[in-house]
């Protein structure tokens, strides 16, 4: 540094040594002075003279100067690398539209879109994802911006474009279909929806599309849409996987959803026009697909799309399988309970939203991934009426149905803790309540680790009289939750006699490990690894967990009691041999989704990436070590 400008620094004079050092030709210092003296205009047009056009937008940014900013941004485009960069440190700062503009400057479409949807520009995010050859992601960011925003048109009009582009008529059909009337996108709309109705056959719609638009206004013409992959779609956009289940009113069909790019079940109603009772199955079905629409609680398998020309319902898919299926083996008393607390929550749920679900079953009781018990199937649910009188003939499944309901008296909400208290006692016993007949076996007797007070808590739900229920699902939560329920997955086996010694009563952890060592999940079969449980590595799970992206490791559950975390182990060797692009992006947008979480990995290398079946994951770290930062981190990816 000059000796004037160090003279001027000493004096605290900043403003005056920045433009000595710039007079003297030395605009980095120039551009630091001015950073310190605060004037981030002067600063961010010194960076640019000294080469570092980065800097100069952030400097710029930082003094909320849009115009310095743009020019700034100009320069910084010649220097790609530099660039982004400076996009990550703006995404990570939460300044989220002028990062989305320095990614897209550098051609970073998908990292460009994050933050344009961080910053609320879901449209421009969507177009930026399309661009990047990945419609399916930019559809998911126009319905979930649709579902934050619904009084906003140009969403809906930005998706049904995105659709039609796809050949996804039926879809943008509904999705034009939604417009306000007196939006100002609804003429723009109408030109379109008059071409969609005309692809799908429905000529008479589009005419009536047309008198709306007007005599001076020509529908929009065919965009060139790409040619449809070579399989079965279902109401064109459901790609069919494989038939699941069928019944005499309906067929249920793993799917993937093409829009979203998520796996479905699709329960299909079946021609229910050409049967006597097809009115009332057809009731049953819009009446679960209104209960389920109105019901959002992690214990009910959650609504995906009501498709009225199915009619069909798609719910997501429930890898874990049922609760019938699973009492085929002996279950812990501990897990047992936790199936029931699960299927109470949901349950006290519908009931305060005035819903009673009169068909609770081992059937209807489905698992998730991560092996959470779901409730599903609302078909027989009443909406409104708790007390509304339904005969055994007509709703529900005999074995499991309460007193009350099977002699044609109202049904309350004790009516449906009746069932619960049924598939507790199955699951504890492995065998049936017999209707009308005292049981065989009690929970004690069946478990060695059980005693006379569980036998009463179970028996309390199964009171033949209504009032020597608990009252309602919140309470029975309570009423079970007071004892202690042993984890023993073990066989049935008959209670000892006083005195005598009840050999294996340890009870075993949830984790086993296979003939490899690898640890198992025992609920759900699902490989996971483990990291010990502390604030540090918690905060830092939460954050992978937000992020929220396939590319990295899957935050499965807080194990609290056993002090660790649980994450997904997927297969698949140690990174070798170079990135592909395809790879390199992944890796970046989820750096870029995990730094914006406010989270710095610090271990990009090749003993944290991991490749399997055309995926790349960045594996979990407990600590991001020291000097990690989020150009770091991006710099240790550019290495690979």
């Amino acid at each position: 540094m000059h000796a004037d400008v160090e003279r001027l620094v000493r004096q605290e004079r900043m403003q005056e040594a920045a433009a000595k050092a710039l007079e003297l030709g030395d605009a980095k210092t120039a551009s630091a002075l001015y950073e310190r003296a605060c004037d981030f205009a002067l600063a961010s047009a010194a960076a640019i003279r000294s080469g570092d056009g980065a800097r100069a937008l952030l400097l710029a940014v930082t003094g909320g100067d849009d115009e310095a900013a743009a020019r700034a941004l100009d320069f910084a485009r010649a220097d790609a690398s530099g660039c982004s960069e400076a996009a990550a440190r703006l995404l990570s700062r939460g300044d989220f539209a002028w990062a989305a503009r320095a990614f897209e400057a550098t051609g970073d479409f998908p990292s460009a879109a994050i933050a344009w949807e961080r910053s609320g520009d879901a449209a421009r995010a969507a177009e930026l994802l399309e661009k990047a050859g990945d419609p399916v992601a930019a559809a998911k960011v126009l319905e979930a911006a649709m579902r934050r925003q619904p009084d906003r048109a140009a969403l809906p009009f930005a998706l049904g474009a995105l659709l039609a582009r796809h050949g996804r008529h039926e879809a943008c059909v509904r999705a034009l279909q939604s417009i306000d009337p007196l939006a100002p996108e609804r003429r723009e709309a109408l030109r379109l929806l008059v071409r969609e109705l005309r692809a799908l056959g429905m000529d008479e719609a589009a005419m009536e599309a047309r008198r709306e638009l007007g005599p001076d206004d020509a529908p929009e013409p065919s965009p060139i849409a790409p040619p449809l992959q070579a399989k079965r779609l279902i109401f064109g956009r459901y790609e069919l996987v494989r038939e699941v289940a069928s019944t005499a009113n309906a067929r249920v069909v793993e799917c993937i959803d093409t829009v979203r790019g998520e796996r479905v079940a699709l329960k299909i109603l079946s021609a229910f026009e050409a049967r006597g009772g097809g009115r009332d199955a057809l009731a049953r079905f819009e009446r679960e697909a209104k209960v389920l629409g109105t019901l959002d609680h992690p214990n009910v398998v959650p609504l995906r799309d009501y498709i009225a020309e199915g009619p069909a319902i798609a719910v997501a898919w429930m890898p874990g399988g049922t609760l019938e299926q699973m009492m085929s083996a002996p279950i812990a008393p501990a897990r047992a309970v936790e199936i029931a607390d699960a299927v109470l929550c949901a349950l006290g749920e519908a009931h305060r939203l005035g819903v009673l679900h009169r068909d609770v079953k081992p059937a209807n009781v489905l698992f998730d991934e991560a092996g959470v018990a779901r409730v599903a199937d609302f078909g027989v649910a009443h909406l409104g009426d708790l007390s509304v009188t339904a005969t055994a003939g007509v709703i529900g499944t005999l074995s499991y149905m309460s007193p009350e309901q099977r002699e044609g008296r109202p049904a309350t909400v004790k009516s449906d803790l009746y069932g619960v208290g049924v598939m507790l006692f199955e699951m504890l016993t492995a065998q049936r309540v017999r209707v009308d007949e005292p049981p065989l076996v009690m929970p004690s007797a069946a478990h060695r680790e059980l005693s006379g007070q569980h036998d009463a808590l179970v028996m309390r739900l199964l009171a033949r009289d209504p009032s020597g229920r608990p009252a309602d699902a919140f309470e029975a939560r309570r009423a079970l939750g007071s004892a202690t329920w042993p984890n023993v997955p073990g066989p049935v086996v008959p209670a000892p006699r006083a005195g005598q010694h009840a050999p294996g009563a340890a009870s075993p952890a949830r984790v086993t490990l296979d003939a490899s060592g690898a640890a198992i999940d025992s609920r759900t079969g699902q490989r996971v690894d483990r990291v010990a449980l502390d604030a540090p590595t918690l905060a830092r799970a939460g954050a992978f967990a937000r992020a929220g992206c396939r590319a990295l490791q899957l935050v499965l559950r807080v194990d609290r009691e056993g002090g660790s975390i649980w994450l997904e182990a997927r297969p698949g060797a140690s990174e070798a041999g170079a990135l592909s692009p395809a790879e390199r992006g992944a890796l970046r947008t989820a750096l870029l989704a995990l730094h914006a979480e406010g989270c710095v990995h610090g271990r990009v290398d090749g003993a944290h990436i991991r490749r399997f079946a055309g995926e790349v994951t960045l594996a979990f770290c407990a600590s991001s070590g020291e000097g990690a930062t989020p150009e770091r981190d991006l710099a240790q990816l550019a290495q690979l």
